[in-house]
């Protein structure tokens, strides 16, 4: 009887252990996937390319940029060592507003020059576009998902004096993880000449988003990879899935936000922006894209984008 018994805690054990190296091992899975994925935002000519597919316009416009020189590059060291690209581009006319223009997850600063024409072109402002770490110029071993990222953007906001007079204004665009960044530093303090955020289809906080991804894209249940993964990703990186949150950020936050989400968006479902929305103090708008999937807001709507920013902009720039 007591032989049995034994016998039968050494298989419970056995069963156990082998249950946990396979979560571990799915929970590293988990994380490298996400956070160093074989496709990222590194391959800067390509993503011209894309660009130009894309977006037609921005063609004649950056080559008339480069013409002139007004193209142009910039670094920052951030305090850990890692060296940090962006581009940026002095308005045609010498104005204080500035937009500070974020991209999302494996792109670059490159992908969000649609977004760098509409302010830069129609609506008169600099433009800087930051390359996130891992991404574009900028250096980085991992993709960060917009938490320590905002840090990152922070250092940017802070170099706009520099870049564009002391009399500059601010505000900062997102798309995407972008938008996921954005909101995250509009829960910090800010310069005083930061104005005004947008955000365009951010998820609510990276807990959500991967538990959303595991589900649909591996059919595995969020426990216990999801909190095994966040253990491994504040070992290996130093912040956690729980503390990456957009909407604990956004109630934080007392300077005026514009919230743009596509209504068909599926990869961050458009019930995420309702939740932000809700979350976030007022001033505040929303605007809704119909029918279009996610960051695909601008390229189905140009004008009616461009008219949404400038209208909430339009007083406080």
């Amino acid at each position: 009887m007591r032989r049995s018994y034994f016998n039968s805690l050494k298989y419970v054990f056995v069963a156990l252990t082998v249950l946990l190296l396979l979560s571990v091992g799915s929970a590293f899975f988990l994380l490298n996937y996400a956070l160093t994925p074989s496709h990222d935002g590194r391959n800067v000519e390509q993503s011209w390319q894309d660009m130009y597919r894309t977006y037609p316009d921005v063609k004649n416009w950056s080559d008339s940029l480069r013409h002139c020189k007004a193209l142009r590059d910039t670094f920052i060291t951030a305090p850990d060592g890692i060296r940090l690209h962006a581009y940026y581009v002095r308005a045609a006319r010498p104005t204080r507003r500035t937009a500070v223009i974020v991209h999302g997850y494996t792109d670059n600063a490159v992908r969000m020059m649609m977004i760098g024409r509409m302010y830069g072109h129609d609506l008169g402002y600099n433009i800087l576009l930051p390359d996130l770490r891992r991404a574009g110029q900028s250096d980085g071993s991992h993709i960060q998902m917009g938490w320590l990222d905002r840090l990152d953007v922070a250092r940017w906001v802070s170099a706009v004096p520099r870049l564009f007079g002391d009399t500059a204004t601010v505000v900062v665009h997102g798309i995407s993880m972008g938008a996921a960044t954005t909101m995250m530093l509009s829960g910090d303090s800010q310069p005083q000449y930061v104005r005004a955020f947008v955000e365009d289809c951010g998820y609510t906080d990276v807990k959500a988003q991967f538990t959303k991804e595991i589900s649909e894209r591996f059919h595995l249940p969020s426990f216990p990879l999801i909190p095994l993964a966040s253990a491994l990703c504040r070992l290996r990186y130093g912040w956690s899935f729980d503390e990456a949150s957009a909407l604990k950020q956004v109630s934080r936050c007392r300077l005026p936000m514009l919230f743009i989400h596509g209504s068909a968006d599926t990869y961050v479902p458009t019930s995420m922006v309702n939740e932000l929305y809700a979350a976030k103090p007022a001033p505040k708008a929303l605007w809704v894209a119909p029918g279009s999937a996610h960051a695909m807001s601008y390229h189905d709507y140009p004008q009616e984008y461009t008219s949404h920013v400038a209208w909430f902009l339009r007083s406080l720039m």
